[in-house]
């Protein structure tokens, strides 16, 4: 019998009931979908950019005029207030668009220069059946931004979402479906993390993109590798997030704790290192401190102003509490918040300082609202800090001198580093990480050259042999 965690549900985590839960697919019915899947690609994979594009955009359309029903149901299944779930709606709207719009000029052939007498093309093809292993922190716009440049390259997807999200799993495939997409170019499985191990070895499958643990991703590469399959990972990350200076520290540090307060503080690139120079630090501290106590429970479907909401499942609040623990064990200051609260997953946002460098604590991810912040003297005592990570995923320099911070920002190891700006979002912005914090790049051009054969396609000119 499968234990609680591993059975796909809804699990309410205001209250910690579950509401609905979902059978694994069969072994006989994933091997329909893999055939069913191979056999949309052949397909899928003949219609033009342009007619893709139609599809994609139909999709957007559905994605958007569907939204009211879209947010709720994530709001139940994970947490996130109906007003953020309308940002991600807003995000996996652009996402199909975008793509939809450039996919064609992206997929475009490119004439190779060559001096041998013949033409020398590179052409991008589609791969085939594609996987892809999703998370819970957002549930439709990580789907998004793999399915969508996957969709336009002439791909076909098999998604596993997380146990904790069957229901929006599945409305994203009723969308998708919707929008003319043929039978199987799009399917949610609810399958073990044992059946995705034999998609992945599937010779029908080409490919799997995982977006989730550091552990999840270490676990899929290797799978991956064994089968020879190429592989996407956005994986964990403890991106820094250094203030060089601040005319008005109280405000710095509010512009910081609304970026690390977002999703409950549950995003990959959560500014979860804030690394203060020490004349500003005290300031920057205290206000933390008095921002985080003026928060309260807030209702994810009736969201209002200084709240903060559950997190994804007691589970994740207790996890998190209980790396708090260790931290001040080992000798780091928690000021204020990291408990939990009721038969829920609210989890009071926190402040914590000095943890020790060089201890597991310092070198761990918390996943929630908790504001991790570190004392510096100098720019090469931030720039130490900011890159003594295992992860490298993304960060940000803030600085009233523009060119100051440019400098420092530029010696920071990271897939993504931004100036005067916690964080630039935006469908055609590349996404990924160096380091732990994963393989590959999502979203902008790069997004649709990662599953498709780049193939050299060479006609013989005044070099051909008779």
């Amino acid at each position: 019998m499968a234990l609680m965690s591993d059975i796909y549900r809804v699990q309410n985590p205001k209250t910690n009931e579950i509401v609905q839960s979902f059978d694994f697919i069969t072994d006989d019915e994933l091997e329909n979908v893999l055939a069913t899947a191979h056999e949309a690609f052949g397909q899928w994979r003949e219609l033009t950019y342009a007619e893709r594009a139609t599809h994609l955009h139909k999709a957007a359309q559905l994605f958007d005029s569907r939204r009211d029903e879209l947010v709720k149901i994530i709001a139940e299944e994970m947490g996130k207030s109906i007003k953020e779930g309308d940002g991600e709606v807003d995000d996996v709207v652009q996402i199909f668009n975008y793509y939809a719009d450039h996919g064609e000029e992206f997929g475009a052939d490119e004439e190779i220069p060559t001096e041998q007498g013949g033409t020398a093309i590179m052409r991008k093809r589609p791969l085939g059946v594609i996987a892809g292993i999703m998370p819970w922190n957002f549930p439709y716009y990580q789907v998004a931004r793999f399915a969508a440049p996957a969709l336009m390259a002439g791909n076909v997807v098999v998604v596993k979402h997380a146990e904790i999200c069957p229901r929006s799993s599945q409305v994203f495939q009723e969308i998708v479906e919707e929008a003319g997409l043929p039978k199987g170019a799009y399917t949610n499985v609810y399958a073990s993390h044992g059946q995705m191990e034999s998609v992945i070895s599937d010779k029908r499958v080409q490919g799997v993109s995982l977006t989730g643990s550091e552990r999840a991703g270490r676990a899929i590469a290797a799978q991956a590798g064994q089968a020879l399959k190429k592989c996407v990972l956005e994986l964990g990350g403890t991106d820094a997030y250094v203030v060089l200076d601040a005319a008005d520290p109280k405000e710095a540090a509010r512009t910081a704790w609304n970026k690390r307060i977002s999703n409950v503080g549950q995003a990959c690139t959560s500014n979860k290192r804030m690394i203060v120079m020490e004349d500003i630090y005290d300031e920057f501290v205290a206000e933390l401190v008095a921002i985080a106590e003026s928060y309260t429970q807030g209702d994810p479907l009736n969201p209002g102003e200084n709240e903060y909401y559950p997190l994804s499942s007691r589970d994740a609040a207790e996890k998190l509490a209980q790396q708090l623990k260790i931290a001040v064990d080992a000798g780091a200051t928690l000021h204020t918040g990291g408990q939990v609260e009721g038969e829920g997953a609210y989890f009071t946002p926190a402040v914590i300082t000095g943890i020790p460098v060089g201890s597991d604590s310092y070198y761990e991810e918390y996943f929630g609202p908790v504001a991790e912040v570190y004392k510096v003297s100098s720019e090469e005592e931030a720039i130490e800090v900011a890159n003594d990570s295992n992860y490298g995923l993304g960060g940000a320099v803030m600085s009233e001198d523009t060119e100051r911070a440019k400098r420092v920002a530029d010696k920071v190891v990271t897939g993504m580093i931004h100036v005067n700006i916690p964080q630039a979002r935006g469908a055609e912005l590349p996404f990924g990480g160096v380091k732990n914090s994963g393989i590959g790049r999502e979203l902008g051009p790069l997004g649709m050259d990662e599953f498709v054969n780049k193939q050299r396609f060479y006609v013989a000119g005044s070099d051909s042999q008779v």
